[in-house]
Parts: structure tokens; sequence; C-alpha cells
């Protein structure tokens, strides 16, 4: 985002925010563009493919109180901010969520992040484990729904589009 120079907060997750009635997790940015859309973020991080010999890919699982804290974080701020997880994939095999030039390299690692509003993912989040009270989208549908994060952010130079 910095790069791009998009407007964004970063937040200190070590607390979780108390509510009356309880608490909330904490997001991870709240990103407000100069152009489109204001968004309040979550970061999953996930390996691309993972699993057994690597051979699962798009595992997009989330808890249950990510959604909550992330529909009632929706709520506080208000109809001008969007609920979004991102799945921040780190490429560990040799195929990618992305195409190669919207891939990003940090500390000799690629990753590829891929959006998602809360409300086209919590629809169809189905329990993967009810003992770590986990949910996951089914990977056709998060496939259909999910976008680049690219496609979110402003360009860096408006004047020639490049982003």
């Amino acid at each position: 985002m910095r790069e791009r120079e998009v407007p964004y907060v970063a937040v200190d997750e070590s607390r979780r925010a108390l509510m009356s009635g309880g608490s909330l997790k904490s997001l991870d940015f709240i990103v407000s563009p100069s152009e489109g859309g204001h968004w309040l973020i979550d970061v999953k991080g996930r390996r691309f493919p993972s699993g057994d010999e690597w051979k699962h890919y798009w595992k997009n699982w989330s808890t249950r109180d990510d959604l909550r804290s992330l529909a009632r974080w929706e709520q506080l701020f208000g109809g001008d901010f969007a609920s979004v997880l991102v799945f921040a994939y780190h490429l560990v095999g040799n195929q990618a969520p992305l195409p190669a030039d919207q891939l990003f390299a940090y500390r000799d690692r690629l990753y590829g992040f891929v959006a998602i509003g809360l409300h086209d993912y919590a629809p169809y989040a189905r329990p993967i484990s009810e003992s770590w009270d986990t949910v996951a989208m089914p990977v056709d549908r998060f496939r259909a729904a999910a976008r680049p994060i690219d496609d979110l952010l402003a360009p860096v130079n408006p004047e020639t589009s490049q982003r």
C-alpha cells in the first residue's frame, strides 16, 4: 500500500478491542484510498499450495470469530466501509493464484494477495473444524468471487494508470 500511496492505518492486533458485551478481534488495516471504497481488512496468511506434499490449493479458512468481528466492525464504522478478507498466499510451489505481474516479492519470498468481501464469503462459509471453530468457502465459489488485491487499490500514478 505504501508503494501505491494508498492511505491506510495498520491496527495493533496484540489486543482485542473491548466493547460493551464483550470484545472484538482487531482488524489488520483500515484502508481509505482517494478513489473507490473504504475497507476494513483482515489478512489471512496461507501457503500456496499447502498440505501434505503441497497438494491443496486455494486454502481459504477463517474462524467464525474473524467473521463475527469483521461484521461488527463494519457496523461500527458505518455504510462507507466494507469488510474484506485478504488472503496473503506465500508461494511455495511452481503455481500461483495470480499472474506473475501481480505477485509481490518480500524478503526473498513471493506472495499473491487475493481479496474477498465478507458479504461474498460469509454466506458460503462452511464448518471445517468444530474444535477450532473454523470455516472455509468451497474452492470453486472462492475462486469465482475472490479478486486480486490490486482491484481494490488505486493506481500508483493516476496520470499513467500504472499499478
